[in-house]
């Protein structure tokens, strides 16, 4: 903490000794393409200098003390398709955009990967974005499940509030999420550890597929989850949103409100959200006991725009309480609960009505505060921020005394991050980078899953990118080093595992090029060698907690997971049609994955945990690959200019080197997955209904059959196609000022019982009334959303 209040008092001092850089104005006006017409409400944003404006009546926008040079504008408005341009700002600078009716999206600005805002096409991987609006016409429980709409992009959870993130195959710690440029610390590794991020701040989703450890160091090996909440709101204005989501399915209800204002650069917004939910049900299982859950979070952040750059200091604070479902069932298929002095009884309706989480259930309390700046040295620039994190997870799992913390890791990181941007010489745009983090775990419950721990983590990078007329070539080198200092892992007064220290060191490096072959032809190739040190609790785990379903033993002597990807795709869009295809192979050395243990007599072997016996799991280490690929057909047919017809499809096959008894294929790989959306949007209904949209999709997800099924580890799981719609408009004055937007959806409308392969539930015991094994996923589920926007002049 103190270091963060020294940064931000250094940062306060050095506003005023940068006031001699350059500085300009940049104006225009933005019109309609078939009309003419002047486009009021149209967004102009600067991702670099995290700066932004609208137009007024008139369709005209000025940016005053903007800081002379190149920059990346993004152009926007619903219902149109966005513009990226780099514009040079000299003086006074003046530039008029066209906005056509959106068609096809094949560009955006991302920052995710790279040392600086750059347009999609010109990165050599692939990364997706998603937007607020997305989120809003979409249906889910929890962010991370938004993100399915990706291709090549799953998640693996555990009930309705929790959900990891699964990018091409690969997850937990392989997956590295960012949130506003701070890597989220909070326990990542578990099952049920989901990523502590309140979806009504989140403006943007970037998701890089592939390896980032050039950027990012390890951990960033499978990708990134790039969330951006820090978006200003247009110079001299002050914007607000009050929004509510009710889904039939649990009962789900949520409000959230943010506001937000910009004056003279002095800038800040506020946000607030408030979730509860029941039990959710499925026609198999009818109501899933304890799968209720309750979220609060309150954060925002505050700072200041200049001629000289930005400087401003975020705060969140996440609260979830979620039940933790345990399947167990009585010999007439009723769900069944834990009763004080022992014993157990069916659940009730009253149970699954109440969104107060029984036990078993977790609390997961995450505050983080952190300043991110940028400054203007001449024509070169520094960027940076520290953040400071507290993650504190507990667990309750006794019924004779509900304040009991079964386990309980107080989790506190320091990340820092700063990179040097280099001018522009001869073409080259060139950035060298420090990162890393300072980690320190305690155990505050009365059982121990891994023992206390200190971590340092130090990495070092040269990243450099250059434009030759159409193609872009990218690429640079990084050197990372991880200390862990492990304590004792007790158990009570004993020590079930011993203390030990180790250091794990490795280089990183990737180069990619990208290339316009044509106005409508875009390829992509990248090679990148990334590497992850192991996890502590791959390392030293040794206990079980609740929602696991499973008793884990580490692996002290593990060594750093490294990866060779090889990617490539190619994008064609034309007015009416759009083909993508992604495709990437990717060798391992020292892959680490769980496994069954085998007991002497070739069973299963169990560990006894207060009476229950759970099933031992160890981590291991292999050679293996993965390969597979992303494919997107997007139709727009003429003359139906208000239908859009999408299909993507993605598959990922992840295979062992040499197989362990019999079995060739990795665990927990998700299955492949085709999903099609008629889609029909419409500006403008009439005079005060706009920016409609009717939807229909069809997501068919495929049998996995190639599952990891030595020692009974993993499963096979059947295909499913589910049916979703949806329907929305904005409600506007005559004058198109929007009083409130409306989205009314329905997810699997076929109320079709089903198991996502990676759901954790699945592995839940059998139901002896029925014979089926596990828990299965949500049924019929409708939502509606409302969303009501305020703005006001800040004169």
């Amino acid at each position: 903490m103190k270091k963060i209040l020294i940064l931000i008092i250094i940062t306060i001092i050095t506003q005023t000794s940068f006031a001699n850089v350059l500085q300009g104005t940049f104006s225009g006006k933005i019109t309609d393409a078939k009309t003419g017409a002047a486009i009021e409400g149209a967004t102009i944003y600067i991702s670099d200098l995290k700066t932004g404006s609208s137009t007024n009546s008139a369709g005209n926008f000025t940016f005053r003390n903007i800081s002379e040079g190149s920059h990346l504008v993004e152009i926007s408005h619903i219902g149109y398709s966005t513009i990226v341009e780099t514009v040079m700002i000299s003086g006074d600078t003046r530039k008029d955009f066209i906005l056509g009716e959106a068609v096809i999206e094949n560009n955006a600005v991302v920052v995710t990967g790279v040392t600086g805002a750059t347009q999609t096409k010109k990165v050599p991987f692939s990364v997706e974005v998603l937007r607020s609006k997305d989120f809003f016409q979409n249906t889910s429980t929890n962010i991370i499940e938004s993100l399915t709409k990706i291709g090549g992009v799953t998640t693996l959870a555990t009930g309705p509030a929790i959900s990891k993130p699964v990018i091409r195959g690969l997850s937990y710690n392989r997956v590295l999420t960012i949130n506003d440029g701070v890597r989220q610390e909070g326990q990542q590794w578990g099952d049920e550890h989901g990523i502590e991020v309140d979806e009504a701040s989140v403006n943007k989703i970037e998701v890089l597929k592939g390896p980032a450890s050039i950027i990012y160091g390890s951990d960033a090996l499978a990708g990134v989850v790039n969330i951006i909440t820090n978006v200003p709101v247009p110079a001299n204005t002050i914007k607000a949103n009050i929004s509510s989501n009710y889904q039939s399915n649990n009962r789900l209800r949520s409000l959230n409100a943010n506001i937000g204002g910009n004056k003279n650069g002095f800038n800040w917004n506020i946000y607030s959200s408030n979730k509860a939910a029941a039990d959710y049900k499925n026609k198999y299982d009818g109501y899933v006991f304890n799968s209720k859950f309750k979220e609060n979070n309150l954060g925002g952040y505050v700072g200041y725009n200049g001629n000289w750059g930005y400087s401003h200091v975020l705060v969140s604070n996440f609260d979830l309480t979620a039940g933790l479902v345990e399947g167990e069932r009585d010999e007439d298929g009723y769900f069944i609960k834990p009763v004080a002095g022992g014993g157990e009884t069916r659940a009730t309706d009253a149970d699954f009505k109440s969104t107060t989480p029984q036990i078993p259930f977790q609390h997961i309390r995450h505050f983080k505060i952190a300043t991110d700046n940028n400054i203007k040295f001449g024509k070169n620039n520094l960027t940076f921020n520290i953040g400071f994190q507290q993650n504190r997870r507990e667990e309750f799992g006794n019924i004779d005394d509900l304040s009991e913390r079964a386990l309980f890791f107080n989790l506190k990181t320091i990340t820092y991050t700063g990179q040097f941007h280099f001018a522009e010489k001869n073409g080259w745009k060139t950035s060298i980078g420090v990162n890393g983090m300072q980690q320190n775990n305690k155990n505050q419950g009365v059982e121990q899953l891994i023992p206390d721990y200190d971590l340092f983590d130090f990495g070092t990078y040269v990243y450099s990118k250059k434009t030759i007329r159409k193609v872009t070539v990218s690429g640079g080198l990084r050197y990372d080093t991880r200390n862990v200092d492990v304590k004792n892992l007790m158990d009570g007064t004993d020590v079930k595992g011993d203390a030990f220290k180790k250091s794990f060191s490795n280089v990183s490096g990737s180069l990619g090029l990208a290339a316009d072959v044509t106005d409508k032809l875009n390829l992509k190739f990248n090679v990148a060698r990334a590497f992850r040190a192991p996890s502590i609790p791959e390392l030293a785990s040794n206990g079980a907690h609740e929602g696991t379903i499973r008793y884990e033993y580490g692996d002290r002597n593990l060594k750093s997971e490294t990866s060779l990807q090889i990617d490539g795709g190619a994008t064609y869009a034309t007015e009416h049609v759009s083909l993508g295809i992604s495709a990437f192979y990717n060798a391992f050395n020292n892959f680490i994955f769980y496994k069954k243990l085998e007991n002497v007599g070739g069973g299963d072997s169990t560990v006894n945990v207060d009476g229950e016996e759970l099933d031992a799991f160890k981590f291991d280490q292999r050679k293996a690959a993965l390969a597979g690929l992303e494919a997107t057909l997007d139709i727009h047919p003429h003359p139906l200019d208000w239908l859009h017809v999408l299909n993507t499809f993605s598959y990922v096959s992840g295979r062992l080197k040499e197989p362990i008894e019999g079995t060739k294929y990795l665990p927990f790989i998700p299955a492949a997955k085709l999903s099609t959306e008629f889609r029909a949007s419409f500006n403008k209904l009439s005079n005060v209904l706009r920016n409609a949209y009717l939807k229909f999709e069809i997501d068919n997800t495929f049998a996995q059959n190639d599952a990891f099924t030595a020692f009974n580890t993993e499963t096979a799981s059947k295909g499913y196609t589910l049916l979703n719609a949806g329907i929305g408009t904005d409600v506007t004055t005559k004058n198109n000022k929007t009083i409130f937007s409306i989205s009314l959806s329905g997810i699997n409308l076929g109320d079709v019982a089903y198991q996502n392969h990676l759901s954790r539930l699945k592995y839940g015991p059998e139901n002896l009334a029925t014979g089926r094994t596990g828990v299965y996923n949500m049924g019929r589920n409708f939502s509606v959303k409302v969303n009501v926007p305020l703005s006001f002049d800040w004169k």
